[in-house]
This record gives C-alpha cells, structure tokens and sequence, in this order.
C-alpha cells in the first residue's frame, strides 16, 4: 500500500517480472489484486492532494481563465510539500515493515 524506497521498488520489480511465469493462478490474481489496491490508494492521494491545495491556493470567484502567479506559486509549493512529506512516510513505514521482516527471521 504505502510508497517504498526506489531501491526497494526496484528489487519488487525485478523479482516479480522474474518470477510472474511459476506462479499459480490463485498467486496471479493475488498479485493483480495487490496491483489495484495499490493504483486506488494512489489516485485516491492524488486526488486528496489536488482537493487540499484547490482549497488552499485557488481564488474561488475564478476572474481568469488560468492560474495568476500567486496561485500557481500556491500550487507548486503546495503540491511539492505533499509529494516529499508523502514520500517521508513512506521512507518510515518502509523502515518498519522492513524491522519487522527482520525481526519475523
């Protein structure tokens, strides 16, 4: 569910594409549905990131066709904190799922 390190999504990546071929169907469809699971949560987080910086940075009386200078400084800003404090927690949730694998050893 949660967003992993980029080395840790890469190993994922590989290990999956390497081993897709010798898993069952159940195997497949679980993998499939993990996949799902994974692109909702993220338009879901895409989605509550556009909602909130709407909310914060857009003038609601929609004088012009585009975004001033204000607003879309408002938008860069906003959309850049969301995105790193986002990957933050899950560089943290990746640290803790990985102790408790080693842990489980």
């Amino acid at each position: 569910f949660f967003s992993l390190t980029r080395a840790h999504q890469q190993q994922r990546r590989v290990t999956m594409s390497v081993n897709v071929g010798k898993l069952s169907a159940e195997e497949k469809e679980k993998m499939y549905s993990a996949a799902t699971t994974e692109m909702e949560y993220r338009v879901e987080l895409f989605n509550k990131m556009v909602g909130s910086c709407y909310e914060k940075c857009i003038d609601k009386k929609f004088k012009d066709g585009d975004l001033n200078v204000g607003e879309n400084s408002c938008v860069d800003r906003c959309t850049s904190k969301y995105w790193q404090t986002v990957g933050i927690v899950g560089q943290m949730l990746g640290a803790a799922d990985q102790a408790a694998m080693q842990q489980g050893r």
